[in-house]
């Protein structure tokens, strides 16, 4: 005989439910979106739930918020298996599969004093390096750590 399965958090009728977020992520995630729970929100965070694809995973549930196409690419940066689902009445009436973009472009401005981005009026672009878990000014060439680049971000958004 099989286990029952059960809801560990239940439905939302209406807002976005962020699932196969890497596990110990769940807070990441809110952070970047600004979210801090002071804004009236319902919000349900499972840490460590059992996933299938990934041995454990956390799943973000938010009520009455959809996320935007450009948050869904920020989300992508902290958690990059991450599905991000739009639910009205109850249901999934869109689901997004997140990719880390391989450019990010005037997000945040590149920590290099020295960088000409700083001194002319010149976006930041910044190239995420594949397998390096590094983030490289393409003007400058400064590298960053992934975990540094990921902190600049939520400080310059203030988040």
């Amino acid at each position: 005989m099989g286990v029952a399965k059960e809801l560990i958090v239940s439905k939302i009728k209406d807002g976005t439910v962020i699932d196969h977020i890497p596990a110990g992520k769940a807070f990441e995630v809110l952070r970047v979106l600004g979210i801090k729970g002071s804004e009236g929100l319902r919000i349900a965070i499972v840490i460590n739930a059992d996933s299938t694809r990934f041995g454990r995973k956390d799943i973000v549930k938010i009520e009455g918020r959809f996320l935007s196409k450009e948050e869904t690419a920020i989300i992508a940066l902290i958690a990059p298996t991450a599905t991000i689902n739009i639910i009205r009445n109850y249901e999934v009436v869109e689901k997004r599969k997140v990719s880390p973009p391989k450019i990010i472009s005037g997000l945040i401005k590149c920590p290099n004093a020295t960088c000409i981005t700083r001194h002319e009026g010149i976006l930041t672009t910044f190239e995420l390096l594949s397998g390096e878990l590094r983030a490289k000014c393409i003007y400058c060439g400064m590298e960053i750590p992934y975990d540094e680049f990921i902190d600049i971000i939520l400080k310059q958004l203030g988040k």
